[in-house]
């Protein structure tokens, strides 16, 4: 679990009879730990009177709640087309550069503000620098309080890559015992992030033999408008009428109907331009280009690459907006 730097064969081995435990408790948020649970930051010992180990039986099915429920982000382009399930699973793909970090940060920051809860991050197999570069960037949006550490949103965990396999492998169970006590004990909404998944699977010595296209949204970003999500391309198994309602599913076809046609037209549109496309076909793609914008949203955490404040929107401000967009009460408007 730690460096292997003297080792060698027929050294003494001291069985301690427990398995590797944390600290678990308020004390871990804004704070940087390893697969031990040491602090790594130079921030001083950690003041933990709570710990807890990494490896432990699974709860029951019994004991889960199987109830399907929506968790509100707030983000308007995550709640209408790819819903968070509460207590589920979300992959988060992307490219270089289309703003992964900050929408990971604006999630970090509406958990706390808007349901009390926080945050626990897991970086497997990263470059020392870049762990560092995301802290850097979570103490300048705020998501981690430099002047009042106990204020902070989110606790950090790092196996960076020169790291042995079996440390970065056990990365997500250190991360994962904090956001439990987060989640049992103090009974708040805990979103757990582990980034990147192939390095973690990489790191158990697995191979990924699938190489596809990763839906990336680099086009949105290029127009700068974020969050970069691709509206065609992003979806979730929470997206149903008898869960989320019909209202909802509904509204939620006829954009991405909406947002497909634009895009079957965009070459002809780039080589001929839009007055050369036939006239039924004006509307649907200047619904869509205000469909593409008004998926934007100002994020509080990217206030100081913006300038801009960020802005809470509730599902059903949302739902409505877009209802607005699709009927013919806005096609006067300019984009």
């Amino acid at each position: 679990m730690s460096a292997t730097d003297g080792l060698m064969r027929g050294m003494e081995v001291i069985d301690t009879s427990a398995s590797l435990s944390v600290p678990v408790d308020g004390a871990t948020l804004g704070r940087i730990f390893n697969i031990l649970g040491e602090p790594v930051d130079n921030l001083g010992p950690v003041d933990s009177r709570t710990s807890s180990p990494i490896h432990r039986s699974a709860p029951a099915f019994i004991h889960l709640d199987t109830k399907l429920s929506i968790f509100e982000t707030r983000i308007k382009v995550v709640d209408f087309l790819a819903p968070y399930r509460r207590g589920g699973k979300i992959g988060l793909f992307g490219g270089v550069g289309v703003g992964k970090a900050v929408l990971i940060m604006e999630l970090i920051n509406n958990i706390t503000k808007a349901h009390g809860g926080v945050s626990v991050f897991g970086r497997v197999g990263d470059r020392t620098c870049e762990g560092n570069d995301l802290y850097m960037e979570m103490k300048e949006s705020g998501v981690i309080d430099e002047q009042n550490i106990v204020e902070s949103k989110v606790a950090l965990v790092y196996g960076p890559m020169n790291e042995p396999p079996g440390a970065r492998m056990r990365v997500g169970l250190t991360a994962l015992t904090m956001a439990e006590y987060f989640r049992d004990f103090n009974e708040q909404d805990v979103l757990l992030f582990i980034e990147n998944i192939f390095h973690f699977v990489h790191a158990g010595s697995e191979v990924s033999a699938l190489l596809g296209r990763m839906p990336s949204a680099a086009r949105l970003a290029a127009k700068g408008i974020y969050p970069t999500v691709d509206p065609l391309d992003s979806t979730s198994t929470m997206l149903q009428p008898q869960i989320v309602g019909k209202e909802h599913y509904e509204t939620t076809q006829r954009v991405k109907q909406t947002s497909q046609h634009d895009k079957e037209l965009q070459d002809i549109i780039a080589i001929l331009g839009l007055d050369e496309s036939s006239e039924e076909d004006h509307l649907p793609v200047a619904r869509a280009r205000k469909i593409e914008r008004f998926l934007s949203q100002p994020f509080f955490v990217a206030k100081v690459f913006t300038g801009s404040p960020g802005k809470y929107v509730g599902l059903t401000k949302t739902i409505k907006g877009f209802q607005l967009i699709l009927s013919k009460e806005l096609d006067g408007l300019p984009e």
